[in-house]
């Protein structure tokens, strides 16, 4: 039996979907280069939870270095990708736009070529929520266009998938990209919006707001989200596209009270006005999902904070670095 590949397999939706195939008895190869985006003890943490699983294997490397994913494919004997490694974020892309089209762009066309090269013909490509831009349609829908992103970011999502198609077009690859819509639920990232509030206001201090709170996205549960990516890797056939979503939208004024409530404070909010880059809403028309991949979403909203809170105590009481660690919020 072969491996499966994971890129970004050490970070918050590689790990659980890592750990999602292994309790399938499935094989499975991480490629992670630890970027220092967010505290690389935290992704180190995630690793040692899987390193003593039968089937895992770590390959510390950079998805952009042809001679380590070479070796790796020859070694491992890859039987398909699931690529999840990236640098995410909208506002950081915009500091850093040059750095999100090397990583995003060369390093997914080098996972690519190495399946051509290696025929390995099954590839699922992590996209974003983030391709639809301002769509003023709701909710997003797979067969909406999706010419006009407003952060490099989403550009770089975007042509990720268009480089998949050519690559299915003139080699046979079997593609399935993914829209995730913001995923959340225990272990999220430190830099994003759930986990630095509850941070933030767990230990009393002020959270910015930005725009008037009527800006809303559609939170997805981790676990929900790797069953996505699961279905779609065993479906896999041609190429598709498929949103994962929880279809339906919770206005940012919302989410902060619902934090807040959680935790028993009163939040201090600083008013700001919305960010270059930002979105006013986003929610997912799930139903090609439903229909071709037999997939649901489980958890709203409200359950999935739940347990991310309860998460959060828990690394909280055991004195964990993790949620002291700040960030930039995305």
């Amino acid at each position: 039996m072969g491996s499966i590949l994971v890129t970004g397999g050490a970070g918050f939706i590689g790990s659980h979907t890592v750990r999602r195939l292994l309790d399938e008895g499935r094989r499975v190869v991480v490629l992670d280069n630890y970027d220092p985006f967010y505290d690389v003890a935290i992704k180190q943490r995630n690793v040692a939870e899987l390193e003593s699983r039968s089937g895992f294997e770590l390959v510390e490397g950079d998805i952009r270095d042809r001679a380590t994913v070479d070796a790796l494919f020859a070694r491992c004997a890859v039987e398909g990708v699931i690529h999840l490694a990236a640098r995410a974020g909208v506002r950081p892309s915009i500091e850093e736009p040059e750095l999100y089209t090397s990583v995003n762009l060369a390093g997914t066309t080098t996972l690519l070529e190495a399946c051509r090269r290696h025929e390995v013909d099954r590839f699922v490509f992590g996209s974003s929520s983030s391709v639809y831009g301002n769509n003023e349609k709701v909710p997003f829908s797979e067969d909406d266009a999706v010419d006009h992103p407003v952060s490099p970011y989403a550009a770089t999502k975007k042509a990720g998938e268009v480089l998949c198609h050519a690559h299915h077009h003139l080699f046979g690859i079997k593609v399935a990209c993914l829209r995730f819509f913001t995923v959340f639920g225990p272990g999220q990232r430190p830099d994003l919006a759930i986990h630095k509030f509850t941070r933030m206001m767990a230990e009393g201090q002020e959270i910015d707001q930005y725009g008037d709170g009527s800006s809303a996205r559609d939170y997805t549960f981790v676990d929900d989200i790797v069953d996505g990516i699961v279905r779609a890797y065993d479906r896999a056939e041609h190429y598709h596209i498929w949103n994962l979503g929880n279809s339906g939208s919770v206005r940012l004024s919302e989410m902060i009270a619902k934090i807040a409530a959680g935790l028993g404070v009163e939040p201090r909010i600083r008013y700001l006005p919305m960010q270059p880059g930002d979105v006013d809403r986003t929610c997912a028309d799930i139903s090609r999902a439903r229909r071709e991949l037999d997939w649901q979403p489980r958890t709203d909203f409200d359950r999935g904070l739940e347990l991310f809170l309860a998460w959060y105590r828990d690394r909280t009481d055991t004195g964990s670095r993790e949620v002291r660690t700040g960030g930039n919020a995305s």
